[in-house]
């Protein structure tokens, strides 16, 4: 692989985002507060990165970013002086936000911008957000915000007020299958049952084929969720305060647990998507044998609330009991 294929951010998909954000920047009209919303893992923060190498790219002619300058190399090695990634698993707190102002203040060191990117800006303390507005209100030329959340419900509505907010939609499968054939060489049986649960996020199938205890992890949490809806309260109750425990295991089993009731309201439904959980084809059928239509739309909409409440800072141990506790019960479930 070439020196400029390693030093340019690559994207794939989200083209019309990226063609905007060029034209702007060409024509003069950098957004200088930016925010990008979408599903976790849709390519948020590449498109965040992918934009801080196009304003800083030095090539003179060709096309940018040209992947061989000096600010290409050093942004992908993590150590350009101007360009500055928050992107921690706990929330961002206020002082963190503070020390980013004072690095905004200086003039940029060899670049034309400073920029900053917030990944997750809905995990940061409310003081962090207040502290970050005055940024927002005051942006100096040479600096540029970019701010990556799930929802714009999920921020302040003075901030969401503040920026350009680009929504990011998911891929079309056939890009992410195509994606994970022939960049990461995956076989085509594993490709296709990692596009279908990706759900049009190359990100988390990314992680996902990196991770070798996944699809263990996947069926186990199937397992359990037919054991919940054989459960009663005290048993739910129980599971919900040891998988609140871990936060990364708690978002993974929501994620798992929203996907096939998804697949059982299609199965329900009778319509013609098709399901994410092919290879589970034959056990849905029956699960959805023993639930209704009204149960399976129910409980798509508790997992996604739930899932969001977690990005809120939502207690996740009470956050995963109401959930537990509105699934439908099957004592004599045999599956």
């Amino acid at each position: 692989m070439s020196l400029q294929q390693n030093a340019r951010v690559e994207v794939i998909g989200h083209d019309w985002a990226l063609e905007l954000l060029k034209r702007q920047s060409d024509a003069g009209r950098v957004s200088q507060s930016l925010l990008l919303v979408g599903p976790p893992n849709i390519g948020k923060g590449t498109v965040a990165r992918y934009l801080a190498q196009y304003l800083n790219c030095r090539a003179e002619s060709g096309e940018r970013p040209c992947g061989h300058c000096l600010s290409c190399r050093k942004l992908m090695s993590g150590n350009h002086p101007d360009i500055r990634l928050l992107d921690a698993a706990e929330a961002l707190k206020i002082d963190q936000i503070r020390d980013l102002q004072r690095e905004l203040s200086l003039s940029a060191v060899e670049s034309r911008y400073r920029v900053a990117i917030l990944c997750n800006f809905e995990r940061a303390t409310l003081g962090a957000a207040n502290a970050l507005l005055k940024t927002l209100e005051e942006p100096t030329s040479q600096v540029v915000l970019v701010l990556t959340a799930v929802e714009p419900g999920n921020l302040l509505p003075t901030i969401v007020s503040r920026c350009q907010v680009l929504k990011l939609r998911p891929l079309a499968q056939a890009d992410v299958l195509e994606a994970l054939q022939t960049r990461w060489q995956l076989d085509s049986a594993r490709a296709e049952l990692l596009t279908q649960l990706a759900a049009g996020r190359l990100g988390w199938a990314v992680n996902a084929l990196s991770d070798e205890g996944f699809l263990t992890r996947r069926r186990q949490r199937f397992e359990d969720l037919l054991d919940l809806l054989r459960m009663h309260r005290a048993e739910r109750l129980a599971y919900a305060a040891d998988l609140s425990r871990d936060g990364a295991a708690l978002k993974e089993a929501l994620l798992l647990w929203l996907i096939i009731w998804r697949d059982l309201l299609l199965l329900q439904s009778g319509g013609q998507t098709r399901i994410i959980n092919l290879d589970w084809l034959e056990l849905l059928r029956q699960l959805a044998q023993r639930s209704t239509l009204g149960q399976a739309k129910e409980m798509v909409d508790r997992l996604q609330a739930t899932y969001q409440n977690l990005e809120r800072n939502v207690n996740p141990r009470l956050n995963l009991e109401v959930a537990l506790l509105k699934l439908p019960q099957f004592v004599d479930l045999e599956i």
